[in-house]
């Protein structure tokens, strides 16, 4: 795993839930056909109020055109993000949109865990609301080791919760694959 992640920021606003990330009537594709998991990059975050889409404005669709590829590779969060079902697709359907780090303020639990599970993407918790100071499009650097957060187009640095044990889950690629490699399974 990359151990610095740089990317276009996405912001979101607070209660951002699982059927806004992913929407219930594409839950149908099978994960394991290539062509029908792009659908879950596809639709990912089109439920999302095109007014609190890219924030601080809104207005800016996730995902362009016919893409499964977002080019926002970080998405900031508020409160209490990935709410709603426990489907595992929501995380899911982020990474195959091309997003490698969550920083939200608080998550729903099960959405925390399923990112985690999965090994789908990095949900670093914000030590104080970072939604209302970074903007949709800046340029963002996640120092996985030093739990920071830069944003480039600002020059302001964040830091964030480290992850703890829970890193060595997703650096290993899931539950799964962190149980092989350390002899569990």
């Amino acid at each position: 795993m990359e151990k610095v992640i740089n990317g276009l920021a996405y912001v979101l606003g607070d209660n951002i839930d699982t059927d806004q990330i992913i929407p219930a009537e594409h839950l149908v594709y099978s994960t394991s056909d290539p062509e029908e998991l792009k659908k879950y990059g596809h639709y990912a975050l089109s439920s999302v109020p095109i007014e609190k889409a890219g924030l601080p404005n809104g207005g800016i669709p996730f995902i362009d055109g016919d893409n499964h590829s977002s080019k926002f590779r970080i998405i900031i969060g508020g409160k209490n993000f990935g709410c709603g079902s426990s489907r595992e697709h929501a995380p899911l359907s982020l990474q195959v949109a091309g997003v490698k780090v969550v920083v939200a303020q608080s998550y729903a639990r099960i959405f925390y865990r399923n990112s985690v599970d999965g090994g789908f993407i990095i949900p670093f918790e914000s030590e104080i609301q970072l939604n209302n100071k970074i903007k949709t499009g800046d340029e963002i650097e996640i120092d996985l080791p030093n739990n920071l957060l830069i944003n480039k187009t600002s020059g302001e640095k964040y830091n964030l919760k480290p992850l703890g044990s829970v890193f060595e889950i997703v650096d290993a690629g899931g539950l799964f694959e962190f149980a092989r490699a350390t002899k569990m399974i």
